[in-house]
Order: structure tokens, then C-alpha cells, then sequence
């Protein structure tokens, strides 16, 4: 149920929800800047997951005509939206902690802020690793970069514990703001990684090399097929991968041979690379036996 795209968002919206009205209620009560910065860390969480919901339905929808290479990179989209609203997030928490810091404030309750950020971190440790897991399944950056940002709730809300407990027994009221300034960064941090794994979709970044030594070794198991390969080019779109290249085939290989050639390496690289669409150029040899070790009537009586 919730090992989908949107089962695992439908998941992330109801336990954000959950966590934003506690940390307000227990902001209220106790006056605290660093669990109130939390809490508008998860309204964020709560934006982004609605945006990733809705880009999670368009990205999943099959290519069209006014869309051939499908709807992908709308997941690249959300994913920076979700890092300008991190951003933005950071930014207020830094406002507001240096506020609290110059006009000064106390803490109260802070047994009460201690539980809901026991709570807040156990639901948020196992609610990143859940998206993760589900992201790497199904290939999807917009859930991944959802996940990254939960997984940053459960380090900023340690802080925050940590803050509160040190106000419990020290009575250091300023060390809530300070802590409030320290998940900030941690939030900025967060905001740029998230940003620049998304940015490279849109600009068409090649893929990484451990995949494109996979696509490589694809092609070199049919050595004794083909003659060699090269403009190799490849991009990422969502969770889809292009590729395309140019194939050199013995000259008088004939047409069926060269299909069944190119099926056979597609359906390689697509098994080994899920969600994968590949384009083959075919190209007759150049008649330089010597650089090439195929078989072929032109060799056996050739020079």
C-alpha cells in the first residue's frame, strides 16, 4: 500500500500532519523558538510533500505527443521547489532565533517539548528510511529529495532535544535560540544538496560513470558481433534514462542482422538499468580489418 510513488507520499502527508500539530501545540505552551522552527520545518515537509504528490502523478504518466520523451523532469522541478522552500525555512528560523536572542525569552514546560521530540524523531526516522527505500525502488528524485528532507527533521529535532534538556537542568534560556540557529544551518545545508542533485536533470548531466561503465560493458559482451561504438550520450529525466549511440557493424552485416543485434543490446542495458529507453544509430564499418577482430567474408578474402 505504501511501497508506491503515491502510496509513500499519501504516507508522508498524513505523519507530517500528525507532527506539525504537535510541535505548534507544544510550541505554544512552552515558548520555545527551537521547537516552533521545527514545526515550520514540517509545514515545509507539508508543502513539499503535496508538491511531490502532484508531480509524482504528472511524472508517472506515459509519454505523449506534445511530450515524446514523457513527463520526468517534472520530478527535477519539485525537487527544487522543495529546496527553495528549504531555503526559505532556514532563513525565517535564523530570523527569528536572532530575534529571541536580542529581546530574550524563557522556556517553560520543557518536559512537554522533550516528549514531542522523542516523538517527533521516532516517526521521523522511520518515515525517511521508508521513502528512501521506496525511492530507490521505483527511481524517483522527488521522493528522494522528500526523504532527505525528513531525514534532516530527525538531526535538527536531536539538536532541539538536546537544547531542552540542557534548559531543563541549567536554566540557560539562550541556548534555545542557539540551537534554534544551529538546525537553521543544518536546514541550509540540506537545501543545497538537495538542489544540486535536482538541478543536474534539468540541464541534461550525463549519468553517473558506475552506469555508464554498465552500458559500456553491454556492449563490449557483443564484441564478436559488432565492430565498435562511439558518440555515446546519456541524460536523466525523473526516473528515466537516455541513452544513445552510434553502433559500427561489419559493412555487409544485412538489415535483420543489425535489428536483431540492436534489440538484443536494448533489452541488455534495459535489464540491467530499470526505466531506460535507448535510441541506436547503425553505421557500416570502414574496411580497416586490421581494428577489427569480427569475422566476416571481407576478412577472409580481404588483404
Amino acid at each position: 500500500m505504501f511501497s508506491t510513488r503515491s502510496g509513500a507520499a499519501r504516507l508522508s502527508l498524513v505523519v507530517v500532519i500528525g507532527l506539525i500539530v504537535l510541535k505548534v501545540v507544544v510550541a505554544v505552551l512552552t515558548g520555545s523558538i527551537s521547537i516552533l522552527a521545527q514545526a515550520a520545518d514540517s509545514f515545509l515537509d507539508l508543502f513539499a510533500i503535496v508538491v511531490t504528490f502532484f508531480a509524482i502523478n504528472i511524472a508517472t504518466k506515459p509519454a505523449d505527443e506534445e511530450h515524446p520523451f514523457g513527463h520526468g523532469k517534472v520530478e527535477n522541478i519539485a525537487a527544487i521547489v522543495q529546496a527553495m522552500l528549504i531555503f526559505t525555512a532556514g532563513g525565517l528560523i535564523i530570523y527569528s532565533a536572532v530575534r529571541r536572542i536580542i529581546v530574550g525569552a524563557t522556556v517553560e514546560l520543557t518536559e512537554a517539548g522533550i516528549g514531542v521530540m522523542l516523538v517527533s524523531i521516532i516517526a521521523s526516522i522511520f518515515l525517511s528510511r521508508h521513502l528512501l527505500k521506496v525511492s530507490r525502488t521505483v527511481d524517483s528524485v522527488a521522493l528522494q529529495a522528500t526523504a532527505h528532507n525528513i531525514a534532516a527533521d530527525v538531526y535538527s529535532a536531536a539538536a532541539v532535544l538536546a537544547g531542552l534538556i540542557a534548559i531543563r537542568f541549567t536554566g540557560l534560556n539562550i541556548l534555545d535560540s542557539i540551537i534554534a540557529l544551529l538546525v537553521a544551518l543544518l536546514i541550509l545545508k540540506v537545501a543545497y544538496d538537495v538542489l544540486r542533485r535536482s538541478f543536474g536533470g534539468l540541464i541534461d548531466v550525463k549519468l553517473p560513470e558506475a552506469e555508464e561503465s554498465t552500458i559500456k560493458s553491454c556492449i563490449m559482451e557483443h564484441g564478436g558481433e559488432l565492430v565498435g561504438f562511439h558518440k555515446l550520450r546519456t541524460r536523466k529525466a525523473g526516473s528515466w534514462r537516455f541513452i544513445d549511440l552510434h553502433l559500427v557493424v561489419p559493412k555487409y552485416a544485412n538489415v535483420e542482422q543489425a535489428h536483431n543485434l540492436c534489440d538484443h543490446l536494448e533489452l541488455d542495458i534495459e535489464t540491467r538499468l530499470s526505466y531506460t529507453s535507448v535510441t541506436i544509430h547503425i553505421e557500416p564499418c570502414t574496411i580497416e580489418c586490421d581494428e577489427c577482430s569480427v569475422p566476416c567474408s571481407l576478412r577472409e578474402t580481404g588483404p
